[in-house]
């Protein structure tokens, strides 16, 4: 009752309706002058039809007549409104106050929720930003090891062609150094036949004394040379060959683990831009 939507309500409506009470109690007061000057109406028609007087027939007309019949019945008219849109005003105001709390409520709402999408925004923003910064690093990542490979591949080439160029040679120099030794071993095998034949002729020279062997044991002799030659570019061949072997194995390792690796950063790229 003490709240400010009663006392607003109390002090805007209640004048009124005092006002209205009042005049209630005046047209009951009227009512009650209205029957007696009815009952003095009949007295005189009465009187004046016993008596046969105009004077008093008028006067009873003159005593029925209300000349504020109309004006009380306007006047109840507007009380009556008056009252009813008193309490449509009411109705109104309380309607008014629970959509203000309606409303109120609504808004506060909202704005929790317009907050709530806020924060989920701003996270999102950055899951975004951190998303693109690994899938820029990943990126980076593939274009390296693709150069990566494609150069660890050239290098792998050039050395594979230098290598079987090294092995061939040395394969084709060790036959030209057998095919050598096989004629100079022919040769000086045939030298010796010819001195050991001339040795036995009664008057041999002097100088072949002993069967001829040519230079074979000075400086361990022109096949011993040759012989080391073909020796070297055996081992030439043999580490060649070893060191290509170990090189295609390194490359083929290299190349695995770099595909792989290369698989997993491409998958984890449309992992993160799906």
């Amino acid at each position: 009752i003490a709240s400010g939507a009663v006392k607003g309500s109390a002090e805007k409506h209640l004048p009124s309706l005092a006002q209205a009470a009042a005049s209630l109690a005046q047209l009951r007061a009227a009512g009650t002058t209205q029957a007696t000057q009815q009952r003095v109406a009949v007295y005189l028609r009465s009187q004046a039809r016993l008596h046969n007087s105009r004077v008093l027939s008028a006067l009873a007309e003159r005593v029925a007549a209300d000349p504020f019949a109309k004006v009380k019945r306007m006047i109840k008219d507007l009380i009556v409104r008056l009252m009813e849109e008193a309490n449509e005003e009411a109705e109104h105001k309380g309607w008014c106050d629970t959509e203000l709390s309606t409303n109120e409520q609504t808004r506060k709402e909202k704005t929790e929720a317009v907050e709530t999408l806020h924060a989920e925004i701003d996270e999102l923003e950055a899951s975004i930003a951190k998303l693109t910064e690994d899938i820029t690093e990943l990126t980076k990542a593939v274009a390296e090891l693709d150069a990566a490979m494609a150069e660890a591949t050239k290098l792998r080439q050039d050395e594979k062609e230098k290598n079987l160029a090294t092995i061939k040679d040395a394969e084709e120099a060790q036959t030209a150094v057998a095919q050598a030794l096989t004629v100079l071993k022919e040769f000086y095998a045939k030298a010796g036949e010819a001195t050991a034949f001339v040795q036995q002729q009664p008057e041999a020279p002097e100088i072949f004394d002993s069967p001829y062997k040519g230079m074979q044991s000075e400086n361990g002799g022109v096949v011993g040379m040759l012989e080391v030659i073909e020796s070297d570019f055996a081992r030439l061949e043999a580490d060649t060959k070893a060191a290509e072997a170990s090189a295609q194995k390194e490359y083929d390792t290299f190349m695995t683990d770099s595909k792989v690796d290369k698989e997993a950063k491409t998958k984890d790229i449309e992992h993160k831009t799906a």
